[in-house]
């Protein structure tokens, strides 16, 4: 059974300090402004240079992260941050973009890549298509359970790393739009404001009660069993902790891992101490939801301790060969046993005055390796002749020699193939004139002959409730099935069964916002179209999609007008100009975790300002937070002038009264009545 790599954050270069001191297999960090923690300290061009030679020295791998959502312009300048990264060194980079996934395997073809867990896969279907893309690591979601997990192992080729501790975010992650609707700082920009934090009230005021607040999660009992399981990788979550809170996490987790157990309760109480938020929670992993998971940290909490304890020993063993041989100069060779060998020489050896040196002597000089990464044991092979002297001195500028040739050679990064420039974009153009109207409905009820006769060119509806029907209302418009948005391995026999139900009925394609229902739908038969969740936020990511055989894409409605308007639009691209955008897909049940579940009524999530957020259920006993005003855009030109094939108008709450009354004001560009936004379109993000 093999042990898996223990992961540790480092948002500085202290912090990686402490990582690689206390037992880090690997460390992560970001580097530029091109990663989901651009709060944290993170590194210098110089301190990121000097970090990857600090840790190559010592054996700690090193991934940098770009997991964010880049712009067109922003993609050159994160493409050479990746190249110059992979001459450096870097051991992989974490992806969220798809644009950027594609660039990279086309120019860098010899960097890893792992997928991010922004890039929500929490299947096996997700997973494979990921690691045919060319990841060879996959960061599945953090609410997998371990029936779940195990699962993904077994049907997928990619290693597959877990997230063991640390900060749980409300929202599956890359899912999230609360921080930048409400405030412009974009979670999948990497400036997350973290508003789950925040005081709120479900179907009442917001009081003390934090509905949205997940404890932090500790899988320290648990690392035995994704051993057994096939598990690679176990991540601790902390680049925005300061770095005693890494040396004692890392500390603690690297004890477990290098001896097989589990945490005794001093352990689980220097983890807490550490830091934690009303204590912790493994529910997830466990498959358990509900009010047990929650928690917070209160603004009078002690401060997080800091622990003093022993450095975990791993020190790299070097065998090393001393020869002192009468009338030559000495020489001492140097072999990590990982092909790096280093041989270097000193003085010709004088004949001894008093004492002669005997390897015993040289063997004891040469092993004071203390301060440096090495532990330094004598091959069988090493000769001293009788009758010789060398100085201390000698000996100590042989091992001091001898070492800075060992860490020079391991700190050397690997050669790597590049492809630059990278391959220009075809020259397709599916640019549209005007765009058509497509509209998507959440309940089949809304779905009346007098919005239909407004002729939308799709209709969107929502997989289960197609099940339910026995036939589609009559109309022109194409039919198409909006899968869920989280489901899980065990549910796809039941999504399959629905999709020939609702093709059986007429529907002709489907929209997939996750990169795990392309494998789903690819056998049946229904065209692909590409949903809001796979944040498509630049050309590049237009042309992945295309490859993947996608008839249309929309784009991330973060993207402010000009972005969309200079994008290329390799595939017809969607927007929605109309409706409550979603802010969170949450595992937990929003409803049922207040005190019962109430789905078949009005559910609204309300916050200090007592705005009110309205609560969908989704498939699975799920819940989608909805923002509190719709966004409108009818009256603005600019929006018909963007290029776009489609412009989508999306019913929530709406009665079927209210959808026909939205889409007749979108056909004549009426100004909006009463609350609304204008989205992100015009001010976009950070």
């Amino acid at each position: 059974m093999r042990r898996p790599e223990l992961l540790a954050p480092a948002g500085s270069p202290e912090a990686l300090r402490a990582a690689a001191e206390n037992g880090a297999d690997a460390v992560y960090l970001g580097w530029g402004s091109f990663n989901a923690r651009r709060g944290a300290r993170n590194f210098s061009d110089e301190e990121f240079a000097e970090a990857l030679a600090y840790c190559r020295v010592r054996g700690v791998r090193v991934f940098l992260t770009l997991n964010i959502l880049l712009s067109d312009r922003e993609l050159p300048a994160a493409l050479e941050a990746a190249r110059t990264a992979s001459r450096l060194g870097a051991d992989a980079v974490l992806v969220q973009d798809w644009g950027l996934l594609d660039l990279l395997r086309q120019t860098l073809p010899d960097l890893p890549l792992h997928a991010s867990t922004q890039m929500s896969i929490f299947t096996s279907g997700g997973a494979r298509e990921a690691a045919a893309d060319g990841c060879e690591r996959v960061v599945i979601a953090r609410e997998c359970s371990a029936e779940d997990t195990a699962a993904i192992i077994q049907n997928c080729p990619a290693e597959i790393e877990v997230f063991a501790h640390g900060a749980l975010c409300m929202c599956y992650s890359g899912q999230c739009a609360m921080s930048a609707l409400i405030g412009g700082r974009s979670g999948n920009r990497g400036r997350c404001a973290q508003p789950c934090r925040l005081p709120y009230g479900v179907n009442e005021a917001a009081g003390d009660r934090r509905p949205l607040s997940l404890k932090d999660n500790c899988l320290a009992g648990s690392l035995g069993e994704m051993a057994a399981m096939g598990v690679s990788c176990v991540k601790l979550e902390g680049r925005m902790k300061r770095p005693e809170y890494v040396a004692a996490v890392t500390n603690v987790y690297a004890r477990l891992l290098e001896e097989n157990r589990k945490p005794t309760a001093e352990e689980r109480d220097i983890l807490e101490r550490a830091f934690s938020r009303s204590g912790f929670t493994d529910g997830y992993w466990r498959g358990r939801r509900g009010p047990d998971l929650f928690g917070f940290r209160p603004e009078d909490a002690a401060p997080p301790a800091a622990p003093d304890l022993p450095k975990v020993d791993r020190r790299i063993p070097v065998v090393f060969t001393a020869l002192v041989r009468a009338g030559v100069p000495c020489s001492l060779t140097l072999d990590d046993g990982f092909g790096n060998d280093v041989t270097v020489t000193g003085p010709v050896p004088q004949p001894a005055g008093n004492r002669p040196l005997t390897l015993e002597d040289l063997t004891a000089r040469l092993e004071k390796t203390g301060g440096t990464p090495y532990l330094c044991v004598m091959d069988e092979d090493s000769w001293v002749d009788p009758g010789l002297y060398l100085s201390a001195a000698a000996v100590n500028a042989l091992r001091r020699d001898a070492l800075d040739a060992l860490s020079a050679a391991r700190a050397a990064p690997p050669a790597r193939w590049e492809r630059l420039p990278p391959p220009p974009l075809p020259e397709t153009d599916c640019s549209g004139d005007v765009p058509q109207f497509t509209l998507s409905v959440t309940d089949a009820a809304q779905l009346t002959g007098e919005l239909l006769s407004l002729h939308p060119a799709r209709v969107y509806v929502p997989l289960e409730a197609l099940a339910s029907l026995s036939a589609l209302p009559q109309g022109d418009a194409e039919w198409c099935a909006i899968l869920p948005r989280v489901w899980r391995d065990r549910d796809e026999p039941q999504l399959k069964a629905w999709l020939d139900h609702a093709k059986s009925l007429g529907a002709a394609g489907a929209l997939a916002g996750n990169i795990g229902h392309l494998p789903l739908l690819r056998d049946s038969g229904l065209y692909i179209y590409g949903d809001f969740g796979l944040n498509v936020f630049n050309s590049r990511a237009l042309e992945y999609l295309r490859k993947k055989d996608l008839r249309s894409a929309c784009v991330s409605f973060e993207l402010r007008f000009s972005q969309i308007r200079d994008m290329r639009k390799l595939l017809p691209a969607e927007a929605i100009v109309y409706g409550r955008l979603p802010l969170m897909i949450t595992e937990n049940c929003l409803i049922e975790n207040s005190g019962s579940c109430r789905c078949s009524r009005p559910n609204v999530l309300r916050d200090r300002t007592g705005a009110a957020f309205p609560l969908l259920p989704a498939y699975g006993c799920r819940t989608e937070v909805q923002n509190d005003r719709p966004l409108w855009l009818a009256d603005l030109p600019e929006w018909r002038r963007l290029g776009l094939r489609y412009a989508r108008l999306r019913f929530t709450t709406e009665s079927p009264g209210e959808c026909v009354r939205v889409f007749r004001a979108y056909l004549s560009g009426e100004a909006p009545k009463g609350e609304f936004t204008r989205g992100l379109c015009r001010r976009g993000v950070e």
